[in-house]
């Protein structure tokens, strides 16, 4: 059909049906699987899940007693280089699940000496930082992020996002900050993994190996050994107790 327009030349009238296809179909509407995939893998419920995981770990450790270790002895079955690896393995899984390192780090020292005490504590204390940093950079980051508000915050965060492995080997070195507190402050920050696992290993050394000294020579307490150990436990925590209590009052002076 021809429609005449203005200069008097006729034009062809699109057919109806080309035009009809012209209309924009409405988008196809998502599935049941994919909209129950989407809220499972949806930030908030990944950091559920994180808690109700730290929460099973921590009523374990309750019902479990690992402090029993330090009161009947590590099993008889269990000996040499295999009773090392187990403690760090088990060294690592206590931290995910609130165990005082303290307590751990006596532990290894009164089990397998000073020596193998440090070693294997060390093993341990990196594994656990590794396993807590692994699970809140999966399970919590995402949704945590936009939570970092105050001016406080930011600034740790860009302080451990900027300059990660100075910023932890300080916190580590630092006594008194608690350890998986650390660990999940760092994976939530743009913190990488090599940084952290190298500034953890490295700045735990030195509390590390005095507790570790200290529960190999807990039967002499008045060996030069074990009083030397028990001065590098007190005076770092006594130093750091005067800063935080100095860096408490300019806070509140501001």
């Amino acid at each position: 059909m021809l429609d005449a327009n203005r200069s008097g030349t006729a034009t062809a009238a699109p057919p109806a049906a080309a035009t009809e296809l012209l209309v924009p179909l409405p988008p196809p509407r998502a599935g049941v699987s994919a909209r129950c995939t989407r809220v499972l893998l949806s930030p908030y419920t990944r950091l559920s899940l994180l808690l109700a995981l730290l929460a099973a770990a921590a009523v374990c450790v309750l019902l479990l007693e690992p402090q029993r270790v330090l009161t009947h002895g590590w099993p008889a079955q269990l000996g040499g280089a295999a009773a090392a690896v187990v403690f760090a393995v088990a060294y690592g899984l206590c931290t995910v699940a609130f165990v005082p390192r303290p307590l751990l780090n006596l532990a290894a020292g009164a089990l397998f000496g000073s020596q193998l005490g440090l070693a294997t504590a060390l093993a341990g204390t990196v594994l656990g930082a590794g396993v807590a940093f692994g699970l809140g950079r999966v399970l919590g980051q995402d949704a945590l992020r936009p939570l970092l508000r105050g001016r406080w915050l930011r600034a740790a965060d860009g302080q451990l996002s900027r300059h990660g492995f100075r910023s932890m080997l300080a916190v580590r070195l630092f006594p008194g900050v608690p350890f998986c507190a650390a660990n999940y402050c760092a994976a939530v920050s743009r913190m990488g993994w090599l940084p952290f696992l190298l500034a953890t290993g490295l700045g735990s050394i030195p509390n590390t190996a005095a507790y570790a000294v200290a529960g190999a020579r807990a039967s002499t307490p008045t060996s030069p050994a074990f009083l030397i150990a028990m001065a590098c436990i007190a005076v770092p925590a006594l130093a750091g107790t005067v800063v935080a209590w100095r860096k408490r009052h300019r806070l509140r002076g501001r």
